[in-house]
């Protein structure tokens, strides 16, 4: 692990986080809680499986991850984020609000996991009508399945999927975060291939936050 070499705690802290592909093993291990080396590989697209081993490590020196060995009928190893591995959520949310101003122009060539969602989701929008019970949406916008709650004022996320969902949208990743967020209309997200399923109306509650 290379060193800034500066007394500054910003410094201090990029030497242990800063390097490639460090904060995103952070977001795996944030939105999938304890993680086998497989669902890490599936959820970091494009890194080699000696560059994780290699980040995992730096974590596991620096008090940010643990292992834990679990034993029959299925031996493995999952990796968790420590105490204070966990305190990285607030900058890992703060990134993806930073972030989220950069996703209007999508290349076409990115990969998408639909986990991904979960921190956005949450973060950007709110309940527009919170005395109404909850409802829930089901996001299909790539390999896996999100949910969206809504109720009580509180907008959550989580990957899986919903029991009964009121409504469930199937379509590419920037067309269903366009139709959550506000940025499509549901005609617009329509006529650009999204799929809808159940109560439409579920989105007139789902509100974007005041920026």
């Amino acid at each position: 692990m290379r060193s800034y070499g500066q007394y500054c705690s910003v410094a201090k802290a990029l030497d242990v986080v800063g390097d490639r592909w460090t904060l995103l093993v952070i977001r795996e291990l944030l939105l999938q809680k304890g993680c086998r080396f497989t669902d890490l590989l599936h959820g970091l697209p494009g890194i080699a499986t000696n560059l994780l081993t290699d980040r995992l490590r730096q974590l596991e020196e620096a008090g940010l991850v643990r292992r834990e060995v679990v034993g029959p009928p299925v031996d493995r190893t999952l990796y968790h984020l420590t105490d204070e591995g966990r305190e990285l959520e607030p900058v890992v949310i703060a990134l993806g609000r930073f972030g989220a101003r950069f996703m209007a122009s999508p290349t076409g060539d990115e990969s998408f996991r639909s986990h991904w969602l979960a921190f956005p989701v949450s973060e950007f929008l709110h309940d527009g009508d919170p005395s109404a019970p909850g409802q829930t949406i089901q996001l299909e916008a790539g390999d896996q399945s999100a949910v969206v709650e809504v109720d009580a004022g509180a907008v959550r996320s989580r990957p899986g999927t919903a029991g009964k969902a009121d409504l469930t949208i199937r379509g590419d990743a920037p067309v269903v975060i366009g139709t959550l967020t506000g940025g499509l209309t549901l005609a617009q997200a329509r006529r650009l291939g999204l799929r809808t399923t159940g109560n439409t109306r579920v989105l007139q509650r789902v509100q974007p936050n005041a920026t």
